[in-house]
C-alpha cells in the first residue's frame, strides 16, 4: 500500500515544498495518513480489525486545507476528490450526491475499484452542516451529517451502474473555518480535574487546554456521532504577511515561478521586487481571504504587461518595483 521509504518525516518534507507554514498541522496529517495506510497493509496480512481515524482540519478560509490534501494524495499516489458540504446541504437528494462523490473517486482511479477503495475524499466547509433550528429535516445540516456517518465509518455503497464501492479504507478528511469556535473553546478551556504538581510539564498542559475538544464541536453544532468519526483534529493558523509573501515566492510551483516561466518562453526575464509581494500580501490580509486572492492580485498586475510583451520582440526584461508604479520594460539596443 505505502512505499516503505515513505515515513511521516518524508511526508512533511514533501509538503514543505508546496505548502508554507502550518507545521503542526503537517505533522498531524503526516502521522495520521502514515498510520492509516500502514493499518491497511497490516490488515491484509494479519487478522486485524481496522479502526479508521478520519481527520478534521480546522482553519480560516485560504489557509491551505485543500492544498494540503491534494499534495498528500500526490505523494501517496492515491485517487483524491474534493466535495463541498454546502452543496450537500442544499440538495434534497443527499444520498445521490454522496454516490456521485464516490463515482468521481472511482473515475480518478481509472475505474479500478481496488485503488478507489484506498483513496482520499476531502469534504470542505463541513462547519456549514451545523444543526440549525427551524430548517426542514430533509435539507438540514444535521440530516447531512447523519447521511455521511455510514460511508465515513465504512460500508459498501452501490453506485448507479450497479458496482459496489467499499468505503472501509477510504480516508475522509473534513475541513472548515468554524467561525466562532474559538469563543466556545475559551468558555470551556481547562482540565480542572487533573491534579498538577511542580514536576508537571505545563507546556503539555497548555497544549491540552488549547486543543479542540469533542464537546466544543457539539456546542458548535456537530452531532456527537459525526464528531466521533473525526477523531484526529488539526488546526491551521491565520496566514501572516510574511507567510503570504513566501507562498508567492518559495514553493516549487509558486505563482512567481509560473509567470517567470511564461515570460522566459517569450525570451523575456521577469523581475519582481520583494516590495510588490509585500503589497499584494497586505491587500490579501485586508480582503480576509488568506491565500485565495493572491493569484488574482498577481495576475491583475501581470495582465497588462503580458498583453504587450508578445507583440514587442525587443523587450528582453520586465522589472516591477511596486504596485503603485509602472513596470519598466527593458528593450535590447537596436543593431
Amino acid at each position: 500500500m505505502l512505499d516503505k521509504a515513505i515515513k511521516p518525516s518524508s511526508i512533511v518534507n514533501y509538503l514543505d515544498q508546496y505548502v508554507i507554514g502550518q507545521d503542526d498541522a503537517k505533522k498531524i496529517l503526516a502521522v495520521a495518513v502514515y498510520s492509516h495506510y500502514r493499518k491497511i497493509a497490516n490488515a491484509q496480512r494479519e487478522d486485524v480489525e481496522i479502526t479508521k481515524s478520519n481527520i478534521l482540519l480546522i482553519g480560516p478560509s485560504g489557509t491551505g486545507k485543500t492544498l494540503l490534501c491534494e499534495t498528500l494524495s500526490r505523494i501517496l499516489a492515491v485517487p483524491f476528490v474534493t466535495a463541498d458540504a454546502t452543496s450537500l446541504a442544499q440538495t434534497r437528494y443527499v444520498n445521490e450526491e454522496i454516490e456521485a462523490i464516490l463515482r468521481r473517486l472511482l473515475d480518478k482511479a481509472g475505474g479500478d475499484v481496488g485503488r478507489a477503495q484506498n483513496g482520499i475524499v476531502f469534504i470542505d466547509e463541513i462547519d456549514k452542516l451545523k444543526s440549525t433550528d427551524g430548517e426542514p429535516r430533509s435539507v438540514s445540516g444535521e440530516s447531512v451529517q447523519h447521511a455521511l456517518l455510514k460511508i465515513m465509518e465504512g460500508s459498501p455503497v452501490r453506485l448507479h451502474d450497479g458496482q459496489y464501492l467499499d468505503t472501509t479504507n477510504i480516508l475522509f478528511i473534513c475541513g472548515g473555518a468554524f467561525v466562532g469556535l474559538e469563543e466556545i473553546m475559551l468558555k470551556t478551556r481547562g482540565f480542572g480535574f487533573i491534579a498538577t504538581t511542580g514536576d508537571d510539564d505545563y507546556n503539555i498542559l497548555e497544549r491540552l487546554n488549547t486543543r479542540v475538544k469533542p464537546t466544543d464541536l457539539f456546542r458548535y453544532g456537530l452531532i456527537p456521532e459525526f464528531t466521533g468519526r473525526l477523531p484526529i483534529i488539526a488546526r491551521l493558523q491565520d496566514l501572516t504577511r510574511d507567510m503570504l509573501v513566501r507562498i508567492m515566492t518559495e514553493p516549487r510551483n509558486c505563482i512567481y515561478n509560473q509567470f517567470r516561466e511564461i515570460f522566459r518562453n517569450e525570451g523575456v526575464e521577469l523581475s519582481v521586487e520583494q516590495r510588490v509581494f509585500e503589497e499584494i500580501s497586505q491587500l490579501a490580509i485586508e480582503y480576509k481571504t488568506g491565500a485565495r486572492s493572491l493569484r488574482g492580485l498577481f495576475e491583475e498586475l501581470i495582465t497588462p504587461i503580458l498583453f504587450v510583451v508578445p507583440d514587442d520582440s525587443a523587450v528582453k526584461k520586465v522589472e516591477i518595483a511596486s504596485l503603485l508604479s509602472e513596470p519598466t520594460l527593458i528593450r535590447s539596443p537596436r543593431a
